[in-house]
Parts: C-alpha cells; structure tokens; sequence
C-alpha cells in the first residue's frame, strides 16, 4: 500500500510574486524558442512560424535527492548496452512478444518486419539508439523505479534542454524571494548531445553529400522541439535534415542495389523517427507506411532505431527483462545487473492468475499498460478492474496485448504550473526522464553515454503524463542533499 501523504510545504512566493513571474517567464519562452504550436490554430501544425505559444511549464524546478539524481544517470549506460545486447538476439525478441502478435495488428506487423530482415541476415553495422528511461521516486521505500524504456522518438530533447535554462534565469532575478540556488539546477545538454550522436551516425556513414532524415507525423505541433536538433546539425556540423512522413518515403523513396536508400533524388545517411511508433501513423488502407517502413529497413541507412531497437522498446520486453536470470541472458557484470534490478518495478504478465486477481481486486496498486508509446495509452482503478475482468470472461490470447505493474507513489507538493499565459497553483508529483545515446559501427562502440534528462510535471489527480498529449509540462531539477 502507497504510505499517507505528508502535507506539502507552500510555494515560495504568493500568488500575485507568481503571476508576475509567470509572464516574465513567458516572454523567455518567447525569446528563447521554448514555444510549441497552438491548437487553436489550424495551421500551427503543418507552417513553421505560424501560431505560436509558450510550451506549458513549471515555474519553479523539481526538487530532487542529489544521490537519486546520480543513481538514474549512472543507469544511462548500462541501458544503452541492453538495448543493443537484446536487440542482437531476434529469437528472444520474436519468441517474448509471439502471444502479443496474435491479438495485436500494430506489433505483429513490426515482428514481420523483423522476421523479413532476420530471414536475409540483415546486417546492421552502424547501430543508433537514442533512447529515454523514464522513472519516478517511490515515496513508501525511497526507491527510484522504471516506469519505461523509451527506443522510439524520445521526444522533448530540445525543448526540455531550455526549461533547465528558464529555471536558472528566474532563480537570479527573483533571488531576493527564493531561497534557491542556481547551481543547483544541472545543466542539460540533451539537444546538442542527441545532435551530436546523429552527426556522428552520419560521419561513420561516411557519404559527404547525404543527408539525415527525420521521420515525421504529417501534423506535429511539437515541431520546434525537432527543429531544435536540425538546428544543431546545421550549425555545429553542416548536415542538411530533411522531414518527411512515412507515406513521402514511400512515394519518393527507393533502394539502390548496393542498399543505398534515396528519397526527393537524396541519399540518406541517417533515418531519425519522430513519427512511427503509435497505429496513428500508419493509416492509409494502400498500406503505404508499412511498405514505406520496410523500405528504410531494406536499405543501409543508419537507422534510430532499427526495427529490432523498436521491439526492444516494448512493455512485453520489458516484463520479459523483469524476469529472474533474463538480465544474466545479455549482460556479464553482476555489479550492472543488480543496478538494473533495483530500479525495476513490478511487472507481471496476465499469464499469472494469481496477480490478475489482486489487481481485480486492488485496482489502485496497479495500471494496466498495453503495447504503445505516446501518452494517454494506460489503464487505471475502476477501468483497470473493469478491462481485466473483460478480458478473463473473453479468454484466448486477449491478455498477451497488456502488462500488469506495480503502481509507484511518489510524493506530491505543491507547484505552479503555467499553460497558455495562466499560472495556475495545484498538487503535482513528477517523472524524470534519462536520456541515452548509444552509437556501435561493428566492434567499435562510438558512443555510449547518459545525454541530459527530461523532466515533467503533472497535477497528482491525472493518471498520465505526456506533454506533447496534454497531461504535463516541462520541467527541471533542483538537486537536495536528502
């Protein structure tokens, strides 16, 4: 059971000192380019420039225990040579997630993506992950555990770099009122790392005149948190990016006989997908996204990720790691395993009768997450109850498509949080994300390195937490020395 819930402590400053920081804040949105597109204009989606607004954020950071912060950076790696391991040994992949494909159109076709390519012996020799182990600090036990492994398009690497900025800026010009360091804020590198571990991807590709190309939904709102690495390509190494939706490739994409794939008459070093991961983006009844998909996989391109990376990054493999001796499958040292244990969270398959019936009948300790990526996906309480008693009375494979886990508790405290210009004071609790980059050529790993964090903020009374989906905002850390 989730220990009571302490009394939070007030805000620092009062609600008219918070107005006005608000607005303060909002015009470094502004100047700084911490905007996203304004669903109240239709074309803020699809024209750069036009209809902007302030991403929502908190005003104020996230405090969090120096020693956690360093435990899930130091996690960073040692997830980033995991994917990669498990990525390798497409039996495992194809045998874990078996039972899912039956009840479950979107994965079945990804594992025949993978099949085909395992049938050719493709070869992957440049491998790129960017990736995104997502966690919260479990009140009862002070435990920082898993919620996921995200290892496809990590999202908010650009915008979420800035808010640690934001953050700074308002401790020093409010330092009268806050009893606030600004060195305590870390620094976040996550654009220019996540830039720079493309660049890299593209050198060892080793093609001057190709170009990156990213992987995008025909209407994304969220543009200039991707623009922010095009940006970075540009300016620091002279890559041209081009956005193109799954359905583009397919129209405008071919590969050569010696793998090279081009799209628009341009070659393409690096495949970066920002689009791809939900059935949302495979719509058309010609199937063109899928063909589009297989085509990038057929080609040499670096891709991020290869279609095994994207399997890796599914909640089935993730209970499938959770397992005992699964870990000892991939990894040799014992000191790493046991780091990677500590983190992990309860997870159950719905084969186990036994836990089904707890959460029947304990709803409240558990959410029920199916095979998706996005936000505003998972099940909870009632719904939780209701979905698995439907599925026991439906029988057959129905259960293979959920996982079950163990709820985390963390501590709420109050916050202000700031949505289109209105600050507004609530009861909040917050997830922190690590991002990794992971690049391999053959035997040689290029990269592998913990690349800054993302960090969000949402109202405790709301289940889930994407931003780009409506639930959070953006946020950043204040390291405590407890």
């Amino acid at each position: 059971m989730s220990a009571a819930v302490p009394v939070p402590a007030p805000p620092p400053v009062d609600p008219a000192t918070a107005g006005e920081m608000a607005r303060e804040a909002a015009a470094w949105c502004a100047l700084h380019g911490l905007v996203v597109g304004d669903r109240a204009d239709p074309r803020s989606a699809t024209v750069p420039g036009v209809g902007l607004v302030h991403a929502p954020f908190s005003l104020l950071p996230a405090h969090l225990p120096e020693s956690i912060w360093r435990q899930a950076c130091e996690l960073a790696t040692i997830f980033n040579e995991l994917v990669d391991r498990v990525s390798l040994d497409g039996k495992f992949l194809q045998d874990s997630l078996s039972k899912t494909r039956q009840v479950d159109d979107f994965t079945s076709r990804l594992l025949e993506i993978h099949r085909k390519m395992m049938e050719i012996n493709k070869e992957e020799n440049i491998r790129l992950g960017l990736h995104r182990s997502d966690y919260m600090l479990d009140l009862e036990t002070n435990s920082l555990l898993q919620i996921e492994l995200n290892t496809i398009s990590t999202s908010f690497p650009g915008l979420g770099s800035l808010v640690s900025d934001l953050h700074r800026s308002l401790i020093n010009q409010y330092v009268h009122l806050l009893s606030l360091e600004p060195k305590r804020v870390p620094g976040n590198a996550a654009s220019s790392k996540f830039a720079e571990a493309l660049a890299r991807a593209w050198a060892e590709f080793n093609v001057d005149s190709a170009v990156v190309m990213m992987i995008v939904q025909p209407e994304e709102r969220n543009m200039y948190d991707q623009y922010w690495l095009t940006n970075h390509l540009k300016e620091s190494y002279g890559i041209t990016t081009i956005r193109k939706t799954l359905s583009q490739v397919e129209a405008e994409g071919q590969v050569l006989p010696d793998g090279t794939l081009v799209v628009d008459g341009k070659k393409v070093a690096v495949v970066y997908y920002r689009a791809g991961y939900t059935p949302n983006d495979y719509p058309s009844e010609a199937v063109r996204e899928w063909s589009a998909r297989l085509l990038i996989e057929q080609s040499c391109a670096v891709k991020c990720p290869s279609i095994s990376y994207h399997l890796v990054g599914t909640k089935k493999i993730q209970q499938e790691l959770a397992k005992p001796n699964v870990l000892e499958r991939f990894l040799e040292n014992k000191e790493e395993i046991a780091k990677l244990r500590k983190c992990f969270a309860g997870l159950w398959s719905l084969d186990d009768e036994e836990i089904v019936k707890t959460a029947i009948e304990k709803p409240e300790l558990f959410v029920l997450k199916p095979q998706r990526e996005g936000g505003g996906n998972n099940i909870y309480g009632l719904d939780l109850r209701e979905t698995l008693t439907r599925l026991q009375k439906e029988g057959g494979d129905a259960l293979a498509a959920y996982i079950l886990m163990q709820r985390i508790f963390p501590k709420a405290s109050l916050a202000y949080l700031v949505r289109g210009g209105i600050c507004h004071e609530g009861l909040v609790i917050s997830e922190l994300g690590i991002y990794g980059a992971y690049l391999r050529n053959k035997d040689k790993v290029v990269i592998n390195e913990q690349s800054g964090y993302l960090m969000r903020t949402k109202v405790s009374s709301s289940d889930e937490g994407g931003v780009a989906a409506g639930f959070a905002v953006l946020d950043s850390l204040y390291l405590t020395d407890k």
